[in-house]
């Protein structure tokens, strides 16, 4: 099915979540502020009052006709309810942009990484586009930019933050941390675990979230990424993620090996071109606080290692809701340019 050119119609699937949220807030304040925006969702959270474009709107249910005449679909959901949907969001003929991971299992679906030297939308235009996780486009960013400098090797740790695991995972961490500091003993049907004032490899067996389902997903990503870098890097990186006891923004320490000689200054210099924001006040150091509504990634001064000559730290931050939600509407402005 074809959809007509002057269509201004755009759904979003999955708007009850956090990245939900974001896409609409986002959306209006972009360039699709007059658009017919739709909210849809699963059964649970049909008939949730919201607000869109300044007027009251009710989440509706995904019907047939859901997605009919529509120009642009996101997908911010469940990768599960993704994947029920979107074969009929990909038979509307409207650009499909998925944010859950549901994309990543699809045959020809493009992964974009909004990298500015990679011509990644080009004709003939595909209809289904994945937007990697927060950690997936800081890996992709990562590979971009140290590739420029001869990278031989990359590891990465993220720490994951509890919105990751949507509103329920905010709450579960916010309410243990008020039970831990009364001694109360601690709920935990999300992580089915201590997840306040505590790192970890891994939740409780009970829990739906799953942290080496996380990692295998930023593996993916990455491996496209270094695939689509300029230049391409053969260079896989080796991925961690840990849990942190914070609510907002992944951090992540990064080792690099360059080539022999690197200095920092043109360290620096291939970072910031390569849109990296550098923290140089030491009087405010880098945290998850730093990158609150923003969709930059940012970025301590790296350090190089004495005890291994070309080998590099890097520390950084960036939004885990904000960065994917904008990579998303910045794919989209290109998409009907």
């Amino acid at each position: 099915m074809s959809t007509p050119r002057e269509s201004q119609r755009i759904v979003i699937a999955g708007a009850s979540s956090l990245l939900g949220a974001e896409l609409k807030s986002l959306l209006e304040e972009s360039r699709f502020a007059s658009w017919d925006l739709s909210l849809v969702d699963e059964e649970t959270a049909v008939g949730t009052l919201t607000e869109a474009g300044g007027e009251p709107a009710v989440i509706q249910p995904v019907e047939e006709g859901t997605f009919a005449r529509a120009k642009i679909i996101f997908f911010a959901g469940s990768p599960a309810f993704s994947e029920r949907n979107l074969p009929a969001a990909r038979d509307s003929g409207a650009f499909v942009i998925d944010l859950s991971g549901a994309a990543l299992n699809v045959d020809h679906a493009r992964l974009w990484f909004a990298l500015d030297d990679v011509a990644e939308v080009s004709p003939p235009r595909k209809t289904l586009y994945a937007v990697p996780s927060a950690a997936g486009l800081v890996a992709g960013k990562l590979l971009d930019a140290l590739g420029r400098a001869a990278l031989s090797r990359l590891a990465i740790v993220f720490f994951r933050p509890v919105s990751e695991a949507g509103r329920t995972g905010i709450e579960e961490l916010e309410a243990q941390t008020s039970q831990l500091l009364s001694f109360q003993s601690v709920g935990q049907p999300i992580f089915d675990t201590q997840v306040a004032f505590n790192l970890l490899d891994h939740f409780g067996a009970a829990s739906r979230e799953n942290l080496k389902a996380v990692r295998d997903r930023i593996r993916r990503e990455a491996s496209s990424a270094a695939a689509q870098s300029v230049p391409a890097t053969k260079v896989l990186p080796s991925i961690q993620v840990l849990h942190a006891p914070v609510f907002y923004g992944y951090t992540f320490v990064a080792n690099s090996e360059l080539k022999p000689g690197q200095t920092r200054e043109a360290l620096v210099e291939i970072l910031r071109k390569s849109g990296f924001s550098l923290e140089i006040a030491e009087s405010s150091p880098l945290g998850n606080v730093v990158a609150a509504g923003d969709s930059a990634v940012h970025l301590a001064l790296p350090e190089d290692d004495p005890a291994q000559p070309g080998t590099w730290w890097l520390w950084g931050a960036a939004h885990n809701i904000r960065l994917p939600a904008a990579t998303a509407i910045k794919l989209a402005e290109k998409l009907v340019a």
